[in-house]
């Protein structure tokens, strides 16, 4: 078992965990899907440790294929989110089609690669935010040339 002098993970397990985190930031790569979402201080309340969960559909294979990607990808969470995870966090691993067979080393570079892209000021976010709150409310009008 690895070792690390990183921060304890607490684990999501409740789907309204998981349903909230899906409204956070993405990051797609050839091996997992990062959503990553801070949770508000009355969710946190005295506990400010980053939660992670995971999930495999069967998209991605049958049930021992999906149970070896969890567990490649709780690996990978020990090895590199551990010692990256912020307080306050919530983040959910999904298993992709290439997350069992891909190699470990390649595995560590995806789930790095996706954390930089979610942090804030990164660019990750490509295109309009999925997130109503962060939106405009105002509807974009163009005014008619003269």
């Amino acid at each position: 078992m690895r070792t690390t002098g990183a921060t304890p993970l607490q684990r999501l397990l409740r789907r309204a965990d998981f349903l909230r985190a899906a409204r956070g930031v993405k990051a797609a790569t050839p091996g997992l899907v990062l959503q990553v979402r801070r949770r508000t201080p009355e969710e946190t309340g005295d506990d400010h440790r980053p939660r992670v969960g995971f999930t495999a559909s069967r998209k991605v294979g049958g049930a021992v294929v999906r149970n070896r990607a969890r567990r490649r990808l709780r690996a990978a969470v020990v090895d590199v989110l551990s010692r990256r995870a912020e307080p306050d966090h919530d983040y959910v691993l999904i298993a992709r089609a290439a997350t069992a067979e891909r190699s470990y080393d390649d595995l560590l570079a995806d789930l790095e690669k996706a954390l930089s892209r979610t942090r804030p000021g990164n660019g990750g976010g490509k295109g309009r935010s999925r997130n109503p709150e962060t939106r405009s409310r105002e509807p974009h009008t163009q005014e008619a040339a003269p």
